[in-house]
């Protein structure tokens, strides 16, 4: 039962409900000096201490151990410790009133909780600290010094959003954190680099270029490596822009929305009941036949056509009502008219209100019967989605998008050449060079402004097309360490994030 304390000879154990005491006192064995390290024996006294241990046996109470401590004479003359007390290794630490196991145990609990949730934790578990105990306890543990891998991701994390942030440097192949360092400025990680980067051979980034300088500086002779992911996201934006820019050629491509399925199976069901009524079945056989109560074929039998059954939303009467005619007139004659024109020209019709009540009247579907299912965003959507996981009418409505104008098909072609650029193969730098050179032959402008990023940062790009690296390792303890800033609510300072986040 008291297994943890057999460096102790225990003299007698007292239940008190609550609380166990367990008596205690060292034994009799001979004692280094902490200075000359002469062992000794030789008792000067005797102190008393009390700390708390474990639960005992699964029960929900607190150990209390009473040790009656040596205080011992060093035998050496000239010795500048003449006395010392003598310490239990492994069980005591000097000035804790905790033994080390129970001290293990909430440095734990505080490891995964911090601070307030750990406290209500230990009080759980018969271990009652403080929320501040909790923390001292996580300051405890020690951070391993390990060496510098030779792959290292390196991205930024926000402390305080569009305020302040911090940079984690990890290892790109495995996710193990390396250091967090204050800031993002280029000078702190050129000297962190120059310290302890002597080793590193690949560096793998975002496209920040503070940090591609920083890592120029530092480490001239470093493979820099542009994260695929991110050129992929810059990718996806300029093929939103290049989509909404193009509205006019393929926005008349505008299905109707779809019906639910209560709408589905009342045309469904309409359509039954009318083809045996017109080969003149009876309204009873026809409820037998389909297996519907009478009342229900009567009801559709009067019908003349399948209601839609569509609920319209009810809104608010507005002060953009008076100009929907004018509204609905001019984005049938134009659908990609901008919200800028069409503001202008309500406002010489007497509009007063502002242009975000224009853009949710618009969003709304308020000008316009039926809302149109294909907006420049689904439009993108369905460019940048692998073919193979498209649905049959997303693949049909994504042809007639790509058809409508000879630009809208030259950005799906671009589009799957840089999707097949992702997949890291020698040859993939030939094959940019050549993509970028469709991209500036087509009249594409945000496009243009892609291919001229990837030239400023060609070196990196081509390393993260053609070699197996990425940020992705990176990116995953990002997301822990905003879980970690989350459970500290933004009151941990900088010192307590960074001990935290490098804990293994």
């Amino acid at each position: 039962m008291f297994s943890g304390l057999s460096a102790l000879v225990v003299e007698g154990v007292t239940d008190g409900g609550d609380v166990v005491v367990v008596t205690a006192r060292t034994r009799q064995d001979a004692v280094p000096c902490p200075v000359c390290g002469t062992p000794t024996a030789k008792v000067h006294g005797y102190y008393g201490r009390m700390v708390t241990d474990v639960p005992v046996d699964g029960r929900p109470v607190l150990v209390r151990v009473r040790v009656r401590v040596r205080r011992l004479v060093c035998p050496v003359l000239g010795c500048r410790r003449q006395t010392f007390r003598e310490q239990i290794t492994g069980l005591l630490e000097r000035h804790q009133r905790r033994t080390v196991r129970l001290a293990g145990q909430i440095s734990q609990v505080a490891r995964e909780l911090c601070g307030r949730a750990a406290a209500r934790m230990a009080a759980l578990l018969a271990m009652p600290v403080s929320r501040s105990t909790a923390l001292r306890h996580l300051r405890r543990l020690p951070v391993p010094q390990q060496a510098v891998p030779q792959v290292i991701g390196v991205d930024d994390f926000a402390l305080r959003r569009r305020h302040r942030y911090a940079t984690i440097i990890t290892d790109a192949e495995t996710g193990r954190r390396v250091a967090v360092l204050p800031d993002r400025e280029a000078a702190t990680l050129e000297s962190w680099l120059r310290e302890h980067g002597s080793g590193v051979e690949v560096v793998c980034r975002d496209g920040s270029a503070t940090y591609a300088e920083a890592v120029r500086r530092a480490l001239p002779d470093a493979v820099q490596v542009s994260d695929r992911w991110h050129l992929w996201r810059n990718l996806c934006d300029k093929v939103q822009l290049e989509v909404r820019a193009h509205a006019g050629c393929w926005a008349t491509i505008n299905p109707p929305r779809p019906g639910g399925v209560r709408e589905q199976t009342t045309r469904e069901r309409w359509n039954k009941i009318h083809d045996l009524l017109g080969q003149g079945v009876g309204l009873l056989e026809c409820a037998r036949r389909l297996q519907l109560a009478l009342n229900t074929v009567k009801r559709y039998a009067r019908m003349p056509e399948p209601t839609a059954l569509r609920i319209a939303p009810s809104y608010r009467p507005t002060i953009v009502d008076p100009y929907r005619d004018h509204l609905r007139e001019r984005r049938q004659a134009d659908p990609a008219i901008p919200v800028t024109h069409l503001l202008r020209e309500i406002r010489e019709l007497g509009y007063t209100g502002s242009a975000n009540l224009l853009v949710r009247y618009l969003n709304q579907g308020r000008a316009e019967g039926d809302r149109p299912v294909t907006t420049p965003r689904h439009a993108s959507r369905l460019l940048l989605t692998d073919p193979e996981n498209l649905r049959p009418k997303e693949t049909a409505l994504l042809e007639k998008i790509t058809a409508a104008c000879p630009e809208m098909t030259a950005l799906a072609d671009l589009v799957r050449g840089f999707a097949a650029l992702l997949k890291p193969a020698e040859g993939n730098d030939v094959k940019l060079t050549e993509w970028i050179a469709a991209a500036r032959a087509a009249a594409m402008p945000h496009l243009r402004s892609l291919t001229n990023g990837l030239e400023i940062d060609r070196a990196a790009v081509d390393a993260g097309l053609t070699l197996p690296y990425h940020n992705g390792r990176t990116e995953g303890v990002n997301t822990r360490t905003k879980r970690i800033m989350r459970q500290m609510h933004g009151r941990a300072g900088f010192d307590l994030l960074r001990h935290r986040i490098l804990l293994p």
